[in-house]
């Protein structure tokens, strides 16, 4: 076998790992795939009926301004799965075994982007049949699906390798967790549940300058056939942004630790 063909082989491994870890701890996927579920429904049927006439939705349809706001929740929950599973990975010293086995080592941190990947897209998923069911109704055409799906993966992988760098950085699995909670609250502080205009100056203004805003028009403009403009290039731009930044410090920070 080829040094490539090994290389592959352990990075199946390592993503075999682990799904079976979130298989074990189901808790944590409750968390990833539910929640932001829950979260989508209580938006929709508790500020739904007022939100919506005001915005104008389609004769009221909030849901259709919310959907695509909330599916970028599933990018943002996923992280903290995969922090708080590196960061154990560190405590319990199970990398020092890796690091004695004759593996590819980079696969060990693939395999959790990769594992998580899988589990933030059943998620998505799940959230566009739920949000369906109440009512969402996309004009997308199946290019614009492709391209919605590229976008989903690309910002998916970037905040992963970001989250990977934070689990091997923080002290304890507890510490990883915390650290990605300003990640977690940036969905909520942009264009996904209102748009930015009807906000206070300071926030209005910090909202749109975050990565969430251009990304959720882009998906609005994908499913809705809203304007884009230049949100899709500025969407790409973060997500790539984002990529380089938490793969590098990934790499470097795994590299310090165990060299």
């Amino acid at each position: 076998m080829s040094t490539l063909t090994y290389a592959i082989a352990d990075n199946v491994t390592m993503v075999r790992r682990s799904l079976l870890h979130a298989k074990r701890y189901p808790s944590m996927t409750f968390s990833i795939i539910i929640m932001p579920i829950i979260l989508l429904a209580v938006f929709n049927y508790v500020f739904g009926g007022a939100l919506g006439p005001a915005l104008g939705q389609n004769g009221g349809n909030y849901i259709d301004y919310l959907a695509p706001g909330m599916m970028l929740l599933l990018p943002a929950y996923v992280t903290v799965g995969v922090a708080v599973s590196v960061a154990t990975d560190m405590s319990k010293g199970v990398i020092n075994r890796f690091r004695a086995m004759s593996i590819n080592q980079a696969s060990v941190l693939t395999g959790h982007v990769v594992g998580a990947l899988l589990q933030g897209l059943l998620g998505i998923a799940a959230m566009t049949g739920v949000a369906m069911l109440m009512g969402f109704r996309p004009s997308a055409s199946p290019i614009e699906w492709l391209a919605l799906t590229g976008l989903l993966v690309f910002l998916t992988v970037a905040l992963l390798w970001l989250a990977v760098a934070m689990g091997l950085v923080a002290a304890n699995p507890e510490g990883a967790s915390n650290m990605l909670m300003p990640v977690l609250m940036l969905p909520f502080l942009g264009s996904g549940l209102v748009p930015t205009d009807t906000m206070p100056a300071g926030l209005r203004h910090f909202a749109e300058l975050q990565p969430f805003t251009p990304l959720t028009e882009t998906v609005r403009g994908l499913l809705m056939g809203t304007e884009i403009s230049s949100n899709g290039i500025i969407a790409l731009a973060w997500c790539a942004g984002i990529a380089a930044a938490g793969y590098t410090w990934s790499v470097v920070a795994y590299r310090r630790r165990y060299t």
